[in-house]
């Protein structure tokens, strides 16, 4: 996995005194069954400290791996969530009648094509401002944005960049360095702790943007259905956007082609099923002979072009994507004021 070069004692570093944490250490740190959650405000100052580099090494893994013990609660994920949201500056997206659609793509694939780009180009030749962000690559994996390269789409280099490809009906694609560098410092420490931590799951529901939009979220472990559900339901979604939850296709957010995962659509505190449960489908579409960037972006063209028809799961999910953008965009039209 390609991450940024930020470190805790880089020039982001504040110049701020060491972060206490042995009090929220023996509260989160008594194993899956003992272990007391934090607060969303005490979870917000712990996850600020920790992007801020002021929570020393040993402290800090400490915290990462008593937390994929234990798991995040609701008012933990809310509280990590409000510091990583504010470590970055947002994007602007451009007038239009869409509302823009986060395409988060932190795991690539390993025995399918991965059809992440086929999503992003779909919904983008709709009109709709698309932002793709996650890693740059990740070993042993087809990661989407070497599909993107594929296909002569290349990373934003800064915010400008991604706004400008926005305005011009393409498809933004941001890596996670990019976009939020101290957030991309705790993603590598996978490498070195040999687990994910938290930060996995909040690159793929944070909410890139000023204005709302509509994150497409996956899970793979099933408990994460039941958190993300609780804390979607409970969230203040209103005013950030929508989202739509379903399983990933090997933890990407693109339809699986052979068979249509369950949707569901979180809006204004309200869980409504968008697509049911996980079928095959009916017949198996024609899909990439090999899963390499080459021959996955080379079928990509074949069906942007019409020779080959879009796998009925993607075409069905850019069908309900499209409504609540379009939706989201209209309801954010009618609260603005009348100046």
């Amino acid at each position: 996995m390609t991450t940024a070069n930020f470190t805790p004692t880089s020039a982001h570093t504040t110049a701020d005194a060491p972060f206490p944490t042995a009090h929220l250490i023996k509260e989160i740190g008594r194993g899956k069954n003992g272990a007391r959650s934090m607060s969303r405000d005490d979870a917000r100052e712990l996850y600020r400290a920790m992007l801020a580099g002021r929570v020393g090494e040993l402290e800090l893994g400490g915290i990462l791996l008593a937390l994929r013990i234990k798991g995040e609660s609701i008012d933990e994920l809310a509280g990590f969530l409000d510091a990583a949201e504010a470590s970055f500056a947002p994007l602007q997206a451009p007038a239009g009648q869409y509302a823009p659609v986060c395409i988060p793509t932190y795991n690539g694939a390993r025995k399918m094509a991965n059809l992440t780009p086929l999503l992003a180009l779909l919904l983008a030749r709709e009109g709709v401002p698309v932002l793709v962000h996650g890693v740059l690559r990740d070993a042993g994996r087809v990661s989407t944005a070497e599909v993107f390269e594929a296909l002569g789409v290349l990373p934003a280099a800064d915010s400008g960049e991604a706004e400008q490809a926005l305005a011009q009906g393409k498809v933004a694609l941001m890596t996670i360095d990019t976009l939020a560098p101290r957030l991309a410092y705790l993603l590598s420490l996978r490498r070195r702790l040999g687990v994910r931590n938290s930060t996995h799951t909040l690159v793929k529901i944070m909410q890139p943007f000023a204005g709302p939009a509509l994150r497409l979220v996956s899970y793979t472990h099933p408990e994460y259905l039941e958190l993300l559900g609780e804390y979607f339901t409970g969230s203040a979604l209103p005013e950030r956007g929508d989202a739509f939850l379903m399983r990933g296709t090997e933890g990407e957010t693109v339809a699986n082609a052979n068979k249509a995962q369950q949707i569901d659509w979180f809006h204004g505190g309200l869980r409504t099923t968008l697509v049911p449960k996980q079928t095959l489908v009916g017949e198996l579409p024609v899909l990439p002979a090999e899963r390499d960037a080459a021959t996955t972006a080379a079928w990509i063209k074949t069906v942007l072009a019409g020779e080959v028809p879009v796998p009925p799961s993607i075409a069905e999910q850019v069908a309900q994507c499209l409504l609540v953008s379009r939706t989201l965009h209209s309801r954010q039209r009618i609260q603005e004021p009348i100046v």
